[in-house]
């Protein structure tokens, strides 16, 4: 017989079910908090814009309030808004100091969104969202919380809510910074190169990349990688090159700002010098005075946020933030210091870091930041100028 036959049958054993993986959620704990967070201080300025187009009517004798989304067309928007209904050159009103970055994704919304202030306000809701969360993830899961709270608080914050660039650029800028300190370094260099589209300030985040690749330590930092990180000079060559097209100057944005915004070259004592003027001297109107007085102390908190980051060794954000400082320093004076205090995110971890020591320094914080940012709304909301 054969001697198959006298083996005992082999219990054959199923194949094995592939177990699915359990998906991990996309937001973690601190992510879902970040976001109920930012999502209550959207809803507190929408209240406050609802009470300003009340108490703050297009005239004293009006029996209807002003529509509420309204309130948020002010200033600055409505260069956004011209340039991505009409292009640049529309109008003789230096449009092209504006970076082409927003107007083209405002454009972009617009053809689902048909009413452009309402585009304008979905596109820095969600990129606001965006930039909270990767900022609490730069921060850790200690900090973070902390630092958004503070970012939200903050002075300025309702241009995180408006049609501006602010919270566009920190969509973009913010994980940039995240995969550069993954040493992703292509994927930080593509989104630093759409954060260099929506605003200059691109720029100096491209510098500081470069700063962080080479004090990199490990394997990420591989010389065949460096070619990525002049990705983000692209966009703005080629705004450069289509004004250098139409005007025939390639500095054609640095120009108009300097003919709109007073950005002429000033040494940074002279720039200090015309600001101190302009909030002390008496020459100007109270509401303005004011303005110049908050230029002068945001400037020195960010030399002593630079500062800070110098004496930590933190040599890439001190590069970012000596960039900023000196192209907001040395024009003939201050102008957006205070709005640029909200792209400065080490600032905010930094000022998280210090909470944790003691409770009373969180409830200070609190206590100054919650008024000022209430006072900055209803000046913006009003129309009244806000830096």
């Amino acid at each position: 017989m054969p001697a198959a036959l006298l083996e005992a049958p082999s219990i054959s054993t199923p194949p094995a079910v592939p177990q699915r993986r359990s998906r991990r959620p996309r937001l973690n704990p601190l992510d879902r908090t970040v976001l109920r967070i930012y999502l209550l201080t959207r809803f507190g300025l929408l209240l406050t814009a609802y009470c300003v187009t009340r108490l703050f009517p297009a005239s004293p004798d009006a029996k209807e309030a002003r529509p509420l989304l309204s309130a948020f067309q002010q200033w600055d928007w409505t260069h956004y808004r011209s340039i991505a209904e009409f292009g640049y050159f529309h109008t003789k009103d230096n449009s092209e100091a504006f970076f082409p970055g927003f107007p083209l994704v405002l454009r972009a919304v617009h053809v689902v969104v048909p009413d452009w202030n309402a585009a304008g306000l979905l596109i820095s809701l969600v990129s606001g969202g965006v930039a909270v969360l990767a900022l609490a993830r730069t921060a850790g899961p200690v900090l973070g919380g902390r630092a958004v709270l503070l970012l939200l608080m903050s002075p300025c914050a309702v241009f995180l809510a408006a049609g501006y660039t602010e919270s566009l650029f920190l969509a973009f800028a913010l994980p940039a910074w995240l995969a550069a300190r993954r040493e992703k370094w292509a994927f930080a260099a593509l989104l630093t190169a759409f954060a260099t589209a929506v605003r200059v300030s691109g720029l100096f985040l491209a510098a500081a990349l470069l700063v962080q690749f080479l004090v990199a330590h490990g394997p990420g930092r591989r010389w065949r990688r460096l070619p990525w990180l002049t990705l983000p000079a692209v966009p703005p060559l080629a705004y450069s090159a289509y004004l250098h097209a139409r005007t025939g100057d390639w500095m054609a944005w640095k120009h108009a700002e300097e003919r709109g915004w007073y950005r002429t070259f000033h040494s940074p004592w002279e720039a200090w010098s015309h600001t101190w003027d302009a909030a002390f001297d008496g020459g100007y109107a109270t509401g303005y005075a004011v303005m110049c007085q908050a230029e002068l102390l945001a400037m020195l908190l960010g030399l002593g946020l630079l500062g800070w980051l110098l004496r930590r060794r933190r040599w890439a954000e001190a590069t970012y933030v000596a960039l900023s400082l000196w192209a907001l320093g040395t024009s003939y004076w201050y102008t957006s210091v205070p709005r640029a205090t909200l792209l400065w995110w080490p600032l905010w971890i930094g000022l998280a870091a210090w909470t944790l020591r003691s409770q009373r320094v969180m409830y200070v914080c609190l206590c100054v930041l919650a008024p000022m940012s209430t006072l900055y709304a209803v000046t913006f909301l009003s129309g009244r100028w806000a830096g």
